[in-house]
């Protein structure tokens, strides 16, 4: 039945407490609504206290216990981290150091600990750049980049406040001493990849005597160029010296070819030299020997050696002319035979008969019957 109907309700009261026809009309009261939801989270959370008096006195305790749950769980999120596999973990308590967590889950427990989570296998960079004072008293830009990454956490947290800062400040540092070591030329030339080599190597010195826990992996220094204000007659001199440069790689090649052409002449010239010396000294040997052992011949036949060396020495004279002598049968007349057409065909062989007018064979003849009929007439009149 409901409960408003007749008969239906022994006690006349509404669902709310309230006797039909009592004091208490309405809606339910809030307040027993609210002390009742307290009642119940009592039960959970206070032990079950019970109500002095008025009612009141176990709430507080309930609502300290719903407040302390929720911090739990705030300070258990917190507390519970994760440790990835390039990470590790430095735990302080009461500020010293605790341990180094590598990877997994793990806790701590702030405040009473604190925590640094970083990578220490991901290599980070940074960029500077910067006017530096060259050995030879030039300003130049050198722009730098460094590539670094963490080596030692906890010396990364604990010895050095600010480590990256630290980088930068000694990155400048080792650059400004090796740039001013070194002269504007090899700075903007050549002599980056060694000034490279040197900034790491003392940049690597400095983070380690600061106990920073950086390791620098590399240094790259690139193209270093003049200050704006004289960058046109710094390309000027640039133009200048690699036209030097130029010039001077010309002359080296020709040197190259030059040099030993002249050496390989001058040997040649040398061995020509010992050879002509060879020939001589051998030919004045064998002279030599020759007319000693012609002295001995001769000291036995003197009239016969004589005559041989007239002959010898005649047919050696006689070979080599052109000219013929013709006897007569007397003896008393000689006829002087100039074998012209022969000598013109030796010289048109020899390739010298353009130094002369060609005569030809008809013409040899001529000459030839005329000195033969003067000579006849000579000897008709005798």
């Amino acid at each position: 039945m409901a409960w408003n109907e007749p008969g239906g309700n022994s006690n006349n009261q509404d669902p709310w407490g309230g006797r039909k026809g009592g004091g208490r009309q309405g809606p339910p009261d809030l307040d027993e609504a609210f002390r009742k939801l307290q009642e119940s989270l009592n039960g959970i959370f206070g032990g079950g206290k019970k109500r002095s008096g008025n009612g009141e006195g176990g709430g507080g305790f309930g609502l300290l216990g719903i407040g302390l749950g929720l911090l739990f769980l705030v300070w258990l999120w917190n507390a519970v981290y994760i440790v990835d596999a390039q990470e590790q973990a430095v735990v302080l308590r009461l500020g010293k150091y605790h341990e180094t967590v590598g990877q997994g889950l793990n806790i701590y427990f702030p405040p009473f600990d604190k925590k640094f989570q970083e990578n220490v296998t991901r290599e980070r960079t940074f960029s500077v750049q910067g006017q530096m004072l060259t050995e030879d008293e030039n300003i130049v830009e050198v722009p730098l980049t460094v590539q670094y990454k963490i080596s030692n956490l906890e010396d990364f947290v604990l010895n050095v406040d600010q480590p990256e800062i630290s980088l930068q400040h000694a990155t400048e540092s080792a650059l400004r001493h090796v740039a001013g070591s070194t002269s504007m030329d090899e700075v903007i030339t050549l002599g980056r990849e060694q000034m490279s080599m040197e900034v790491s190597t003392r940049l690597q010195t400095f983070l380690n005597n600061y106990g920073t826990g950086i390791t620098v992996t590399q240094v790259n220094i690139q193209r270093a160029t003049a200050p704006a204000e004289v960058k046109d007659a710094f390309d000027d001199v640039i133009r200048a010296r690699e036209d030097e440069q130029r010039e001077k790689n010309q002359a080296e090649t020709y040197a190259n070819g030059v040099v030993p052409e002249a050496r390989g002449q001058a040997q040649r010239i040398i061995e020509d030299a010992n050879g002509y010396r060879d020939e001589v000294v051998s030919r004045a040997q064998g002279e030599a020997d020759r007319f000693s052992k012609l002295v001995a011949e001769y000291r036995k036949a003197p009239e016969i050696t004589r005559q041989r060396l007239y002959l010898d020495t005649m047919q050696e004279v006689y070979r080599n002319t052109s000219k013929v002598l013709v006897t007569g049968k007397d003896g008393q007349s000689n006829l002087l035979y100039l074998p012209l057409d022969k000598m013109i065909e030796g010289r048109g062989a020899a390739g010298a008969a353009s130094a002369a007018p060609a005569a030809s064979s008809e013409t040899a003849t001529r000459i030839i019957s005329d000195l033969e009929r003067r000579d006849l007439r000579a000897r008709e009149s005798r």
